[in-house]
């Protein structure tokens, strides 16, 4: 069984060039399966709004939600660096609010550390977490709770001056202290030289191969979510695919009386078939 991996053993991960795979899970299989197939670190993203929930956006999500969610992740990868998603407005109204939700995903999930969006806005928030001794990644780019801001769900930093804004944001938090950063949806180059310029570890979703490790959503992964493709995803499997065909089967084998066969049946114990008939005879019997 491997040994859960932590925050020095990411830092040493980014100074010796190794590369760091992770990926969201938002149940209990899904969460073994990714034990079970190495992954270093793994996400209970706000992005169970849409892929378990049918939202449209990340912002509906609650605390309760995701603490549930984490809950159910930690015990099924036990031994993997488990990372809560801050949902939308559980950090944005005070620092007090902020620790009080990021020590929830602590004391009742179990993660390792919170997740949350923003760069220089968010800064008094991400003081008061690391005080409190919580493990924080940052997240900027493409930033769903915020992309109504963004004019939508769009890459960030492809013009020289965003990309700068990026870079700064990036410093910025760095400098208050925070032990990872994830870029989405940014330029190949922003994210090489943010990853450069950075002493953290600094991970992408849709920035390029230069980042230390490559994070991607577990459902878009899999062919599971099935409303949008982001450009950035490769699809390693079509389980939408595979469970609608097998879902049509079962309905065809129902209707034409294929299933359940024989094998599929709970049989009465031996000797007891002779008092079953006898005993139904009582209820055949017209009064």
């Amino acid at each position: 069984m491997a040994k859960k991996k932590m925050i020095h053993d990411f830092q040493k991960m980014k100074k010796d060039g190794e590369k760091v795979a992770w990926l969201t899970a938002y149940d209990f299989p899904t969460a073994q399966f990714g034990e079970a197939a190495g992954l270093d670190m793994i996400l209970v993203g706000d992005s169970l709004g849409m892929c378990v929930y049918g939202y449209p956006g990340t912002t509906p999500v609650t605390m309760d939600q995701c603490i549930v969610h984490s809950e159910a992740v930690r015990r099924g990868a036990p031994n993997t660096f488990v990372v809560g998603d801050m949902p939308f407005m559980s950090y944005q109204i005070s620092p007090q609010e902020a620790v009080r939700n990021a020590g929830r995903f602590i004391k009742e999930a179990d993660v390792d550390a919170i997740k949350l969006e923003g760069g220089k806005r968010v800064l008094p928030s991400i003081h008061a977490i690391l005080d409190a001794g919580i493990v924080v990644i940052g997240h900027i780019g493409l930033t769903p709770q915020s992309s109504g801001q963004l004019g939508g769900h769009k890459a960030q930093g492809r013009t020289v001056e965003s990309a700068r804004l990026l870079v700064e944001d990036a410093l910025t938090l760095q400098e208050a202290g925070v032990h990872m950063l994830l870029l989405e949806a940014v330029p190949p180059e922003a994210g090489k030289f943010i990853t450069e310029r950075l002493d953290i570890p600094v991970y992408g979703i849709g920035a390029g191969p230069f980042t230390n490790g490559q994070l991607i959503i577990v459902s878009d992964l899999i062919g599971q979510f099935q409303a949008f493709t982001p450009k950035f995803v490769k699809k390693y499997a079509n389980v939408a695919e595979i469970v609608t065909n097998a879902i049509k089967s079962y309905c065809a084998e129902v209707r034409s009386g294929q299933f359940p066969q024989d094998e599929h049946c709970y049989h009465m114990l031996e000797g007891e078939h002779e008092k079953f008939l006898e005993m139904i005879k009582k209820y055949s019997t017209k009064k």
